[in-house]
């Protein structure tokens, strides 16, 4: 009974910093995109352009990755570096409300600090997303993994829709000042949660430990620099190779409509700003359902992680089928049904896609390989942005197409992409993957059973 306790408090609190991270998001995809967009007149390509920036730092989670991996501080190797992360990211958000205003003005300073701003948080986020799921991916086993990403995704998906609460409660309408009270609350809240969640998580590891998991940790990658390992994995692997694409594309497929979303009430249904933010708690909720009910099938029922994705995808394009018909023919009543539903199988296609990330990683290289699935997320979100923005100004904006046009094309093109990845890690074989790894693994000189490097709990 005291084991099953412990292993419930120890699961939500490596589940915290997902909190820093969903209020982040938050802001930014809920928040401060409608208010530059709409309440500020800023043009959508500026603005999704900026938020997409942060994105394009993502081949920094390969660069964090190896260094973490070689370079532990004091006996860590994830711990120190997520702490700083945090720390650096939550102090940017202080800073946006006055560049917004000043950006709504047309100020050439505040355009030049934003660039600044989404650069730096991009390369913080980079820090904190390799480190994090390295992390994750070393405290756990293969047969818990899956429930505590679920659970790690479900206080991602539910610290987003409270955030969303908050930000009604602390600016139910937009002033100047009021956004700045919203966002001076990140710095509590980012540094806070990530604290109590990894503080004792990771194993101090000890001299000799250190020293063999940097020499296993340089065997098992390519030579070179960073980037240049992990292009040498991508060109010389094929699983590896198709394994990214399929991220790539998925996560573009799923997240072109996320900067936008608000947008769409706004334009399709002429919702009002706290109407339209209330949009993301109907697929946040279904992603947060669907992952509670995908991580207990799949760990009663040990069903295949690439099987669930494949159901995910298929589920989620069917949702997006069901949104560009709302948006065409203006049916508001089957717009949230078609949100929640669309969540539902995202949430499916998380907890097994994570897992599956998770599972194609080579031990003593964590932090390689889950720098190069996170620059695959990455890539994929922020060629997702720009492009979100870029429709919007060149169809609607222009006259091109009316409102309801763009968005039915821009939901028709997500569901065909989650398609298109469905039949990518249809093709991928898994076990191919392993057996490459289990050679390179046999081909480290002198290596010995790989260590242990942090606490496994058998949730």
């Amino acid at each position: 009974m005291l084991k099953a306790i412990w292993a419930v408090i120890w699961t939500l609190r490596i589940a915290l910093p997902k909190v820093a991270v969903g209020w982040m998001f938050a802001l930014l995809t809920i928040d401060f995109n409608r208010v530059a967009m709409v309440e500020l007149g800023i043009a959508a390509i500026v603005v999704t352009a900026l938020l997409s920036i942060h994105y394009f730092m993502a081949p920094f989670q390969v660069v964090v990755g190896r260094i973490a991996d070689t370079l532990p501080i004091f006996g860590y190797r994830r711990t120190p570096y997520l702490l700083m992360g945090s720390v650096v990211v939550s102090l940017l958000f202080l800073m946006l409300p006055s560049v917004a205003m000043g950006m709504g003005e047309g100020s050439t300073l505040a355009f030049f600090s934003a660039i600044v701003l989404f650069t730096l948080f991009g390369i913080s986020m980079a820090i904190i997303a390799d480190t994090y799921h390295s992390l994750i991916a070393e405290v756990t086993t293969p047969e818990t993994r899956g429930m505590v990403i679920s659970v790690v995704w479900v206080v991602l998906i539910m610290s987003t829709i409270l955030a969303t609460v908050v930000m009604n409660i602390v600016r139910p309408e937009f002033t100047p000042e009021a956004m700045q009270d919203l966002y001076n609350l990140t710095p509590l809240i980012v540094i806070g949660s990530t604290l109590l969640g990894v503080i004792g998580m990771e194993k101090r590891l000890n001299r000799e430990e250190l020293e063999d998991a940097r020499l296993k940790a340089r065997s098992l990658a390519p030579p070179g620099n960073p980037l240049a390992s992990a292009f040498r994995l991508l060109k010389t692997n094929p699983p590896t190779r198709a394994f990214f694409a399929f991220i790539f594309i998925a996560i573009f497929a799923i997240f072109l409509q996320e900067n936008i979303l608000e947008v769409f009430g706004a334009r399709v249904f002429d919702m009002p700003i706290d109407e339209s933010t209330t949009l993301e708690r109907y697929w946040a909720g279904g992603v947060l359902i669907g992952m509670v009910l995908t991580g207990v099938i799949a760990t009663g029922l040990k069903i295949s992680r690439k099987k669930l994705v494949i159901v995910g995808v298929i589920g989620a394009a069917i949702g997006f089928v069901m949104l560009g018909i709302s948006s065409m023919l203006e049916i508001l009543p089957i717009l949230k049904p078609s949100l929640f539903g669309m969540g539902l199988f995202i949430g499916m296609f998380n907890v097994g896609a994570l897992a599956l990330m998770m599972e194609m990683t080579v031990a003593n290289a964590t932090g390689l390989y889950m720098g190069l699935w996170g620059t695959a997320q990455a890539l994929g979100k922020g060629i997702s942005s720009l492009l979100s923005g870029t429709l919007l100004t060149l169809t609607i904006d222009t006259g091109l197409l009316t409102a309801n046009m763009a968005f039915f094309g821009i939901f028709l093109l997500e569901a065909a992409g989650l398609l298109l990845a469905g039949y990518i890690l249809y093709n991928i074989s898994i076990r191919e993957f392993a057996d490459r790894a289990s050679r390179a693994k046999q081909d480290v000189e002198g290596a010995e059973a790989p260590i242990s490097t942090g606490t496994t709990v058998n949730a």
